[in-house]
């Protein structure tokens, strides 16, 4: 397969008001799985995984046994299927938001699955409640298809960037809240408490990171998809680091590095292209904030970047 088959173009334009209806659908089933699932640390326990087929919250735990959710992009369906044989499906495809929030909550019911969410979105702006959002109810299957696609041609390359660093780091993970992949790399020195973190800050940065990830842009500051990379505190000098590749660039806004989709899609290789721009973001993290390297990575970093 060509590489731009397996990397198509995302341009945000052409699906923002499907992004922004299923971005929504996201958060409904995640603040699901936040309520059902212990709070594991940096809420870890409340992100999806990408599956062969879509994304998926894994098994859930409730009343009767456990209960899995997955969004199917080629099917183009939620599933809902639980322990006891149970499942129910719901169709993916023009609706509004309220309407599928609707049908959910009364699916939960059907099974016997009792989980209380707060019916706000988080991280948008102009918020509108699940139950009354009648303005979101977009959905292209093609591009649900193709961010999905770009997905399973991301991660394999964030998994082998993970796997050079034995210190404590996070899965690879979708956050519904965000709507991006990541995975994140922990030195293991606490960070101080910034003023006036909430909850979610405060428990998400209690510790000292280098983090990395996909998102599909915000049509502003960055106007289509791109990877991001930040560390968080931010050592001195980070933001004038040499990165690779040339394009990728620092942005004083979002106090992070990025590097648009667009480029790596269109490098010669993209997975090499994508992983140095992991690989040298966390070297300007680590350097700079005097990680104990030696501790916290394989002896041989070629690990990671081996088959890329």
């Amino acid at each position: 397969m060509k590489s731009l088959d397996r990397w198509p173009a995302l341009p945000l334009a052409e699906w923002k008001d499907t992004y922004a209806t299923l971005h929504m659908w996201t958060q409904i089933v995640g603040k699901t799985r936040l309520a059902l699932c212990p709070n594991i640390n940096h809420w870890w326990g409340t992100a999806f995984y990408l599956t062969a087929r879509g994304l998926t919250t894994s098994a859930m735990p409730y009343q009767n046994g456990v209960v899995e959710m997955r969004f199917d992009f080629i099917e183009h369906v939620l599933q809902i299927q639980t322990s006891t044989g149970e499942s129910q499906i719901i169709r993916l495809a023009p609706r509004s938001v309220a309407d599928f929030y609707s049908e959910f909550m009364s699916v939960l019911q059907s099974l016997g699955i009792d989980a209380k969410i707060w019916n706000m979105p988080v991280e948008v702006p102009r918020p509108v409640r699940f139950n009354v959002d009648e303005n979101h109810a977009s959905y292209d299957p093609t591009y649900a298809h193709r961010f999905w696609q770009v997905l399973t041609a991301i991660e394999p390359v964030l998994q082998k960037f993970r796997a050079g660093f034995i210190g404590k780091s996070s899965p690879v993970h979708f956050f519904w809240d965000s709507f991006d992949l990541a995975v994140t790399r922990f030195s293991g020195r606490r960070a101080p408490v910034q003023p006036g973190a909430d909850i979610i800050m405060k428990e998400g940065y209690s510790h000292e990171v280098s983090s990395v990830g996909f998102w599909p842009g915000d049509g502003e500051v960055i106007k289509d998809a791109a990877f991001y990379a930040y560390a968080a505190p931010e050592p001195a000098g980070y933001k004038d680091s040499a990165v690779r590749p040339d394009k990728a660039f620092y942005s004083a806004e979002k106090h992070e590095f990025f590097l648009m989709y667009d480029d790596v899609r269109r490098s010669s290789s993209p997975q090499q292209t994508l992983l140095d721009f992991c690989e040298s973001t966390y070297d300007a993290a680590a350097n700079l904030a005097h990680w104990d390297r030696a501790e916290l990575e394989k002896t041989d970093r070629q690990s990671s970047r081996a088959g890329a």
